[in-house]
């Protein structure tokens, strides 16, 4: 890491633009190479600091909810595309005046809306999300083809009779994955609704696409991209949201206090339920700069958090000098599933947020105050 990181306050997330540039030139090369649009999902990375970049290499942004899609439309202004398990009656109208495209996660919610869509003077195109029933995810929460999964239509519940103005097909089966899983899943798409995919606008292939990886097989995709646009006549999309943020953030730490208790503890001032936590949901265990695995070096500790919750740990490091309060850990891969996550349990304070630009330097876009914990309660 070539970043000076005294000046920042602790914790903080520092993304580098440097590296979300070249994540997002590997992504525009497939768009360039392809035709394919390739959107931002922001339920991934929402830093809008990085919008207007973000939006010189790609085609939109994807939005889950209300908030994200008016986030999109006022902090990027280009494509905003929208999926959400059902709409929420309340919000639908403004939903509209922001949307460009929205995919409906049943026929039954199409038909609630549809004339709504059809009146809201503006072109709004329409999808269904179907479930092809295969996936390779091995973790349960993070996989939309489990078992009785509420997300998107199974063959058995396809209605082919109520396809009339709808556009195109959206699905999502991939988690953290390469394309050899994408060209596997598309066989079980085509199998289950090919036949629907003929005289449609668009597929929308979702996310999980580790397209900026350096082991992602890019001419792989390239090869699927083609196959679907070429058989079907349509217009593939894709909505990474890790991939664009991919190895580009850091949480920069201190140590608080070292005490033991069966082995080294060590407690940092920031928190795995807090500002991680996928640490715990997934689970995994982060990167830090300068440290091992357990016994890899002279010290070990276990590291937690500074909240109360008695599982609040990040895990087991080794480091080669003892630790000491005051020190600074970097965890890396930072920028994306933290940030959009983050929670202010126990009152804990945010990491402020920070950006490095080339000839720049680092510079704090966002800190964070006790009215930021006290406006969301009541």
């Amino acid at each position: 890491m070539d970043i000076d990181i005294r000046s920042l306050p602790s914790p903080s997330y520092l993304v580098d633009e440097r590296l979300i540039r070249r994540n997002l030139e590997i992504l525009k090369s497939v768009q360039d190479r392809t035709g394919a649009s390739i959107l931002l999902a922001q339920k991934g990375f929402s830093m809008f600091e990085l919008y207007p970049l973000i939006g010189e290499y790609l085609k939109g942004v994807t939005s889950s909810s209300l908030f994200e899609a008016r986030l999109g439309y006022e902090e990027m202004g280009k494509e905003v595309h929208v999926y959400a398990p059902a709409y929420v009656d309340s919000e639908f109208d403004e939903m509209l005046t922001y949307a460009d495209h929205i995919v409906f996660n049943s026929f039954d919610q199409w038909n609630r809306y549809k004339d709504k869509v059809k009146a809201a003077g503006k072109p709004i195109e329409c999808g269904i999300r179907v479930n092809p029933e295969y996936s390779e995810v091995a973790t349960p929460l993070y996989d939309p083809c489990y078992a009785n999964s509420r997300l998107g239509v199974t063959l058995a519940n396809f209605r082919p009779e109520e396809l009339e103005g709808l556009d195109g097909l959206h699905f999502h089966a991939l988690c953290e994955q390469n394309s050899d899983t994408l060209e596997r899943t598309l066989q079980a798409v085509e199998e289950k609704f090919g036949e629907y995919l003929h005289g449609m606008k668009w597929l929308n292939f979702g996310g999980g696409h580790h397209i900026t990886r350096p082991d992602y097989d890019i001419e792989r995709l390239v090869r699927c991209i083609t196959h679907i646009q070429d058989k079907y006549g349509v217009h593939v999309y894709l909505e990474p949201g890790e991939a664009i943020a991919l190895h580009t953030g850091y949480l920069v730490t201190t140590v608080l206090d070292t005490i033991k208790n069966g082995m080294d503890l060590a407690i940092l001032d920031t928190s795995a339920t807090c500002h991680m936590p996928d640490v715990l949901e997934m689970p995994y265990r982060p990167t830090i700069i300068g440290a091992g695995q357990p016994g890899e070096f002279a010290h070990t500790y276990r590291l937690g958090g500074l909240t109360c919750l008695a599982g609040d740990i990040i895990g087991d490091y080794s480091f080669p000098k003892p630790l000491e309060a005051g020190d600074k850990l970097i965890f890396t891969d930072m920028a994306h599933y933290t940030m959009v996550k983050n929670h202010m349990f126990n009152g804990v304070n945010l990491p402020s947020i920070a950006l490095y630009q080339e000839g720049k330097g680092s510079k704090v876009v966002r800190q964070f105050q006790y009215e930021d914990y006290r406006n969301r309660l009541s």
